[in-house]
């Protein structure tokens, strides 16, 4: 019962704040728009955004490394294993920039898929070929202009934080925009808030962490298939040592 409480309370607190945090957002849009097109403050406000909800709950333990790993305006195609619907908040509190790609139904959501329209982050309608090829054609154009691009290759989440088979398209970008893949591990989500679930289940440990880019020049020479199948294995490895601090 208390558990279903607090699940209930934070989801209202969400609702409630992020009504003048939207307006928040659309005035720096309007503000900032020209001169910066990329929208970088943008998507730093929307981090503070998602991040406050993260300093909010005290019952989730975030540990945070490797913002090192991130040099300042390189593109880069982002990708991590997905585990649960927490993993997009924890994911911008890593603060650099980039542009997310996320299935067509979140920008539906009132205030909250307002500001990732924004953001111009990039929608998928999944099982649609036609979606497909127009969520890779934005993806191109933003790495075009300096952005990087974040993709859970997985393209749903696992419900037992096992990591699925990966999608090609992440891998084929980065190929074909010879731009460096950024590997993020993330452990711990799928227990703070499962699959399927928006439940509360008490102190839980999370741990984000980002990883040495993957220059372009290490995978040029592979195919799609065997770039997919090189960063999998990668973060399949750092996520069992990962999950010694979050199931420990």
């Amino acid at each position: 019962m208390l558990n279903r409480l607090v699940s209930a309370l934070f989801l209202v607190f969400i609702s409630i704040t992020s009504i003048p945090l939207f307006f928040v957002a659309l005035l720096l849009r309007l503000v900032t728009y020209p001169f910066d097109r990329r929208l970088r403050v943008l998507h730093l406000f929307t981090c503070f955004w998602a991040s406050f909800y993260t300093w909010t709950m005290p019952a989730w333990r975030i540990r945070i490394e490797g913002r090192e790993n991130v040099r300042k305006d390189a593109a880069y195609m982002v990708v991590s294993n997905h585990q649960s619907q927490l993993d997009i908040l924890v994911a911008f509190r890593l603060f650099f920039h980039y542009k997310w790609v996320s299935k067509a139904e979140m920008f539906r959501v009132p205030l909250i898929g307002w500001n990732m329209t924004l953001n111009r982050y990039i929608r998928l309608k999944r099982g649609d070929r036609k979606s497909v090829e127009q969520m890779l054609k934005a993806c191109e154009v933003h790495l075009d202009e300096g952005s990087s691009v974040f993709m859970f290759p997985e393209g749903t989440r696992s419900p037992d934080g096992e990591v699925k088979p990966f999608k090609p398209g992440a891998f084929q970008l980065a190929l074909e925009k010879k731009v460096p893949i950024l590997p993020v591990v993330i452990s711990g989500t799928n227990k703070a808030l499962p699959k399927y679930s928006m439940k509360f289940t008490g102190v839980q440990k999370i741990y984000i962490k980002i990883f040495e880019e993957i220059p372009y020049e290490s995978f040029k020479n592979l195919s799609v298939e065997e770039t997919v199948e090189m960063v999998r294995r990668f973060i399949i490895e750092q996520l069992k040592v990962m999950n010694r601090y979050t199931l420990g």
